[in-house]
């Protein structure tokens, strides 16, 4: 669903961090959301970008999303910040919630830099539920970290490690062991993520979720195979060097998809038939293993053909 919404503020929250509060012009409601969702900001030359909602998710009189300052970004988050002010109109298309907080006994949260956002609103859910929870919070340097002061009512369960005080965070200490009951979240930057999936190796599949808003890097070859739409019953073939969505669009087939890189989850298609070869940044493992659906904007074919509900 596309939103046009009027940004009500816009506030510095951290060195090079601005948060926006987002309202319908008319003062409507918006679409609920649950914690870890995530919105698609629609801005000018067809440029989009993901950034998770981090208000209170029964709030439905506005979103509010941090932004980060990318320095060597595309162009998304200088516009965000150099451009759009009080009274702006923006599009965006979702929520949509590939993060979502499954219910677990106890959980850990692991977060760097901007990756705090999606955290915050499960913070306060598991909070309000009397769950056990900590966060570790890293980031470049105290006065980077945003909601630093949000997060001083939860005294005791919060450690923040800026690396220019501490140094990166103790992960090896943090993880050695796996704690039964326990759902870890993490979100930040690829080295975190990475090194949080290879020190979370030990423990059980299902512990660890992560959320990633870049592309994995893909080496991976590239081969011809084919695609059967399941409601046409058409046969199309998809070239070694071109997406299984670009192939689908050419013939005429709507689909949905925002990001084309396999970090946001619109184009999540239903497999009827064929394995799937998962490279998105979306699904879990779990997922990938059961391979009823896929991101055909990055995923590609393990066998000569795949059935797709399309």
């Amino acid at each position: 669903m596309t939103l046009e919404l009027v940004v009500a503020d816009k506030e510095e929250i951290a060195d090079g961090v601005v948060r926006l509060t987002l309202r319908a012009p008319d003062g409507r409601p918006l679409p609920a959301w649950e914690p870890g969702a995530h919105v698609d900001l629609l801005l000018p030359g067809d440029v989009v970008r993901q950034y998770s909602l981090c208000g209170r998710p029964g709030d439905t009189s506005a979103y509010q999303v941090a932004v980060l300052r990318e320095p060597g970004g595309r162009g998304g988050s200088a516009y965000v910040h150099d451009e759009l002010g009080a009274g702006h109109r923006v599009l965006l298309d979702g929520p949509r919630n590939h993060f979502a907080l499954v219910d677990a006994k106890r959980y850990l949260f692991v977060a760097g830099g901007i990756g705090i956002t999606p955290i915050l609103p499960m913070i306060g859910r598991v909070a309000e539920a009397g769950r056990e929870w900590e966060l570790v919070y890293g980031g470049r340097t105290r006065s980077s970290m945003a909601f630093t002061a949000d997060l001083r009512r939860h005294e005791g369960r919060v450690t923040i490690r800026p690396q220019d005080e501490h140094g990166l965070l103790d992960l090896p200490a943090l993880l050695a062991e796996p704690r039964p009951d326990t759902a870890v979240y993490c979100c930040g930057p690829e080295p975190l993520l990475a090194a949080v999936e290879q020190h979370c190796a030990g423990w059980p599949e299902d512990a660890l979720r992560v959320e990633r808003f870049a592309p994995v890097p893909d080496d991976g070859p590239g081969t011809a195979f084919e695609v059967e739409l399941a409601g046409s019953g058409r046969v199309l073939a998809v070239p070694a060097d071109r997406s299984i969505l670009d192939v689908v669009e050419e013939s005429g087939v709507p689909v949905l998809s925002s990001c084309r890189e396999g970090t946001c989850g619109t184009c999540e298609t239903g497999v009827l038939g064929g394995t799937p070869d998962h490279r998105d940044s979306v699904l879990t493992a779990a997922e990938r293993r059961e391979g009823e659906v896929m991101m055909i904007c990055v995923s590609r074919s393990c066998s000569p053909r795949l059935v797709l509900d399309l």
